[in-house]
């Protein structure tokens, strides 16, 4: 599976963005998910989604800010960022994983994974 992230930028305070993941390849996949990695900090879970039944889950930093959805045809998953905050600027990573159905918040749980999009927020 390869991912390819797009969609960052410089936001404002209070404005959105819209993440998109592109997956391609021949390998099955289970369950997708974002994360976010701020300079000197761990890689962090923001939300994912299993890809066949589309249960979702969400970090508790971003729970009613922002919304995955994915798009089966196009095989690309999404990021609705709303609500942005200085907190949220990172690099946002998508990944995809193929050895559990059920959305899991660890890295390693994980087995592929896009290059990342920076994502800027300014106060």
């Amino acid at each position: 599976v390869q991912l390819q992230a797009s969609g960052g930028g410089l936001v404002q305070a209070g404005g959105s963005l819209r993440l998109s993941c592109a997956a391609s390849g021949r390998s099955s996949r289970y369950i997708m998910g974002w994360f976010r990695q701020a300079p000197g900090k761990e890689r962090e879970f923001v939300a994912g989604i299993n890809w066949t039944y589309g249960h979702i889950l969400y970090g508790d930093s971003v729970k009613g800010r922002f919304t995955v959805s994915r798009d089966n045809a196009e095989n690309t998953m999404y990021l609705q960022m709303n609500s942005l905050k200085p907190d949220d600027t990172a690099v946002y990573y998508c990944a995809a994983g193929q050895r559990s159905s059920v959305v899991m918040r660890t890295t390693g749980d994980y087995d592929y994974w896009g290059q990342g999009t920076l994502v800027t927020v300014s106060s």
